[in-house]
């Protein structure tokens, strides 16, 4: 994967998920952190850093960037949520408009 052709999203923790530029713009808010006009260090670094956001609920929410962009494009699969992290995950895509 080319660099220009991925993003780097960061955990509260600091782990780093770098992931398709498309997947990530399964999120409203990601998208427009990444396309906004002006010289905002997520446009130009195309990283993003949560710091509200957990390792665990950041790797789930990448996974399921990945199942949208599958599903969208017809292939229905089911995507498995653990019961424990069904709270915080929707408080995550709450804020990600996902």
């Amino acid at each position: 994967m080319k660099k220009e052709e991925s993003v780097k999203l960061i955990s509260a923790e600091g782990f780093e998920f770098v992931i398709d530029k498309k997947a990530a713009m399964v999120s409203q808010t990601i998208r427009n952190m990444l396309t906004s006009p002006g010289s905002f260090a997520e446009t130009q670094h195309r990283e993003v850093t949560f710091p509200e956001i957990s390792t665990t609920i950041l790797e789930k929410v990448c996974q399921y960037f990945y199942w949208s962009l599958q599903f969208a494009s017809g292939k229905e699969t089911e995507f498995h949520i653990e019961p424990e992290l069904t709270l915080e995950l929707m408080m995550a895509a709450n804020y990600l408009h996902t």
